[in-house]
C-alpha cells in the first residue's frame, strides 16, 4: 500500500457481516435531519433528509415483503435518476432481494431479455413509458409478478392486476410494520456481506449482455479503497445524472456516497442535467469520456462564436494552461512567474469556463468506461481541472486502478487502488485480484470459468506496466489490430484524437492487417450546420450536409491534425462521412455509448469494401428506423476521399 493511500483511510470498517443496508441504517441514524439528497422539481431544489430517506425505504421494503418478495428474489428498476429509483433499490436490498437496473432508453427486446434472464419478480418503472414497455412483454417473462409505478401522469385508465402504485406499496409496508414492528431491522440484520446485492449486466459489445453478480462486500470494499485514495467530505455535493444501470454511477452514489454521507443531487430531467450540474457545482464528478468530449466541444464552439478579443484572451490563457500542465505532468517545479500567469489565466478566462461546465468546485474529476484521448486529457488539465483516468469494469464493482493527484500521466490509468493486485500475463492480458472481484456470471458457468482463474479476474484487455508502475491499457484484446508494418495499434487512440475536433462527433477507425488505415466519421450536425450557415452552404438534412465537398475538406483538415506525430502506417489514408450518426437504438453503440465494432463492420461492409477499393463513392439504399417507430428511406452516394499528406 502506498503511503499516501494509508494516511487518509476512511473510518468505515468493512467487516464480513457489513452489508449496504446495515451501513444505510447506521448512517440514517447518525445523520437524521441532515440533507441526504435533493431533487429539482418545477425549478426548485427540494431537500430530502436522511430520516425521510429511511422512512421511504422502510415502507417500500416492507411493502415488497407483503407482496411476496423472498430473499434472493430479483427486483428490477428502470427510469431516470430520481430519489424513488434509489429508494426502490435500497428497499429491495433491505428485504434481502437483489437489485437489477435497466437503462432508461432500453428497447423492448432489451427489456425483455434482462427481465427474463434475471428472473425478475418485481419491476419498478417511473411512469407510463416504462409501464407500457413492461406490459408489452410481461407474458414472455413468467417470473414477473408486479409492475410498480410512481408517476401518475397518463396512468388513469391503467387497471391491470399486475400494476400497483408506489404509494400503495408503501401503504402495505405501513400495515406490515403495525403487525410486525421489528421486521425491517430483522431483515437487514439477517444478511451477510458475501450475499449477492446487485445483478449488473455488462454492455455487451460483442454478444448478449452477461449478468455479473456483485456482493455487498464487493461494492463496499471498492468504495472504501477509492475513498482512501481521494477522500471526500460529508459536506460534499455529488450530482447523480448518469444511468444507475452503469456501474460507475452505482460506485459513486452507493459504494462511496453511503460511506461518506455526501449529498446526492438529482437533476430535473436528463435534458437539464448540464444546467443543474452548473447550479450545484459538485465537489466530485465521474463521467464517461463522451461527457468530457461534449464539454470540450461546447468550449470549442464558444471559442468559434466569440469576438476577436475574447478568442485572443482564450488562446493566451490556454497557452499558459498547457505549459503549466505539461510542467506538472513532467513533475517539474512551476516557476513563480508561471504561477502568476496561471493565476491571471484563471481569473480572466478559466474560472468562467469552469463555472460554465459545472466544474468550479470539483476537487477530483474521474473518467472511465472507455479510453480518453490525450488531447482531451491535456485540455482539462490546462483548465485547471484535476481530471483522473480510472480503469475498471463491472466485474470489479467499478474500479481497480486510478491516477493519484500529482502523479498523472495522460497515457496511463495510474496505480492500483489499495487492496488490489494487478498483473500482466505472458500474452499481455491485464488480470486483477481484490476483494471487489465479482462472484461470477448469472446462469453462465462457462463464462465465469473463463473470467475467474485461481482467484484472478481475466479482463480480456491488453496492457503493460511502465517504469513508474503506472498501468497502460492498450485496448480490448479483440480490438487491437496489426498495422501493415506489423506493429500493434489501438484504434481507440486514433478515434479519440479525431473526436477532439468540434466537427467530429463519432469516429470508427479500420485497418487490421490491411494496406492502410481508413475512418468512417459522423459529423456533429449542430456544429457543422452552424459552420455551413456561416459559409452560405445550403442543406436540408444530415445526409445532405455530410456529403458536401466543403464539409469533406473541413473534416479532412481535422484528420490531418489527428495524423500528426503518428507513424505513416497508422495515419488515416481515406475516409468517408457516414449519412447518419451512430445510434444505440440501431445496435451500433452499447447503452454506455461504446462502439460495437463487429456489428458495424457487418452492417457497413459495402462502405468498408469501397474504402479499400479504387472507387471514389459508394451507393447507399437503406431504411432508418427512429425510436418513435417512424422510418426514413435513405438513397444517396457517399463520397470517399483521400487524406492529404
Amino acid at each position: 500500500m502506498r503511503q499516501e493511500d494509508r494516511k487518509d483511510a476512511p473510518v468505515t470498517e468493512i467487516s464480513d457481516d457489513l452489508t449496504i443496508p446495515k451501513l444505510f441504517l447506521e448512517k440514517a441514524g447518525v445523520y437524521g435531519d441532515r440533507v441526504a439528497m435533493r431533487e429539482k422539481e418545477f425549478g426548485i431544489w427540494c431537500p430530502i433528509t436522511w430520516q425521510d430517506y429511511l422512512n421511504n425505504v422502510k415502507y417500500i421494503s416492507l411493502g415488497l415483503i407483503s407482496l411476496g418478495l423472498q430473499p434472493g428474489d430479483k427486483v428490477s428498476m428502470i427510469g431516470d435518476n430520481r430519489p424513488e429509483g434509489l429508494w426502490a433499490e435500497m428497499a429491495a436490498l433491505c428485504a434481502g432481494g437483489v437489485g437489477v437496473w435497466l437503462f432508461q432508453d432500453c428497447l423492448i427486446e432489451e427489456v425483455k431479455y434482462i427481465l427474463d434472464h434475471s428472473d425478475t419478480k418485481f419491476l419498478f418503472g417511473e411512469g407510463q413509458e416504462e409501464v407500457d414497455k413492461a406490459l408489452s412483454i410481461i407474458n414472455e417473462c413468467p417470473k414477473l409478478k408486479k409492475i410498480i409505478w410512481d408517476d401518475p401522469k397518463g396512468m388513469r385508465n391503467y387497471d391491470q392486476d399486475c400494476l400497483i402504485s408506489l404509494k400503495e406499496v408503501q401503504q402495505l409496508g405501513r400495515e406490515l410494520e403495525k403487525k410486525n414492528p421489528g421486521r425491517f431491522e430483522e431483515n437487514i440484520n439477517a444478511a451477510k456481506g458475501e450475499d449477492v446485492a446487485l445483478l449488473f449486466y455488462t454492455s455487451g459489445t460483442t454478444s448478449l449482455p452477461k449478468g455479473a453478480l456483485l456482493s455487498h462486500n464487493n461494492m463496499l470494499t471498492m468504495g472504501q479503497h477509492l475513498m482512501t485514495v481521494d477522500p471526500c467530505k460529508e459536506t460534499d455535493d455529488y450530482v447523480s445524472y448518469l444511468p444507475y444501470a452503469w456501474i460507475g454511477e452505482q460506485m459513486m452514489s452507493i459504494s462511496c456516497g453511503l460511506q461518506i454521507g455526501y449529498t446526492l443531487n438529482f437533476p430535473e430531467s436528463p435534458e437539464t442535467a448540464k444546467e443543474n450540474i452548473r447550479e450545484i457545482g459538485p465537489h466530485v464528478m465521474f463521467a464517461p469520456p463522451r461527457m468530457y468530449e461534449e464539454m470540450t466541444r461546447s468550449v470549442q464552439v464558444k471559442y468559434l462564436d466569440a469576438t476577436w478579443i475574447k478568442r485572443k484572451m482564450y488562446e493566451l490563457a490556454t497557452k499558459i494552461g498547457y505549459h503549466v500542465a505539461n510542467l506538472k505532468f513532467d513533475k517539474k517545479p512551476v516557476p513563480f512567474y508561471w504561477c502568476f500567469l496561471e493565476w491571471l489565466a484563471l481569473i480572466t478566462v478559466q474560472k468562467k469556463l469552469k463555472d460554465h461546465l459545472g466544474l468550479s468546485r470539483v476537487r477530483n474529476a474521474y473518467t472511465g468506461g472507455a479510453a480518453m484521448g490525450p488531447d482531451h486529457f491535456r485540455f482539462f488539465h490546462a483548465l485547471g481541472v484535476n481530471l483522473k483516468q480510472i480503469y475498471g469494469q463491472t466485474e470489479v464493482a467499478g474500479i481497480s486502478v486510478v491516477h493519484r493527484s500529482g502523479d498523472i500521466k495522460f497515457d496511463t490509468v495510474g496505480h492500483p487502488i489499495p487492496g488490489t493486485e494487478i498483473k500482466i500475463t505472458d500474452d499481455g492480458e491485464i488480470i486483477t485480484k481484490s476483494s471487489s472481484v465479482f462472484l461470477g456470471y448469472y446462469k453462465n458457468p462457462e463464462a465465469t470459468a473463463e473470467a475467474l482463474k485461481d482467484g484472478w479476474l481475466y479482463s480480456d484487455d491488453k496492457g503493460f506496466i511502465d517504469d513508474d508502475g503506472h498501468l497502460v491499457v492498450f485496448d480490448r484484446t479483440k480490438d487491437v489490430f496489426t498495422l501493415r508494418d506489423g506493429r500493434p495499434f489501438s484504434p481507440q487512440y486514433l478515434e479519440t484524437r479525431l473526436k477532439f475536433s468540434p466537427y467530429v462527433k463519432d469516429a470508427w477507425v479500420v485497418g487490421d492487417n490491411l494496406d492502410y488505415v481508413t475512418a468512417v466519421l459522423c459529423i456533429d450536425y449542430a456544429v457543422v450546420g452552424k459552420w455551413a450557415d456561416e459559409n452560405k452552404l445550403n442543406y436540408t438534412s444530415y445526409t445532405e450536409l455530410s456529403q458536401k465537398p466543403e464539409v469533406y475538406d473541413l473534416v479532412g483538415k481535422q484528420i490531418q491534425t489527428a495524423n500528426q506525430d503518428l507513424p505513416d502506417s497508422a495515419k488515416v489514408g481515406k475516409f468517408v462521412n457516414l449519412y447518419k450518426e451512430f445510434d444505440a437504438d440501431d445496435d451500433e453503440l452499447t447503452r454506455t455509448r461504446k462502439l460495437r465494432r463487429a456489428f458495424v463492420e457487418k452492417r457497413y461492409k459495402e462502405i468498408l469494401d469501397a474504402l479499400y477499393s479504387d472507387v471514389d463513392s459508394v451507393h447507399i439504399d437503406t431504411t432508418i428506423k427512429y425510436e418513435d417507430g417512424r422510418e426514413a428511406h435513405i438513397k444517396t452516394d457517399l463520397h470517399i476521399q483521400k487524406v492529404k499528406s
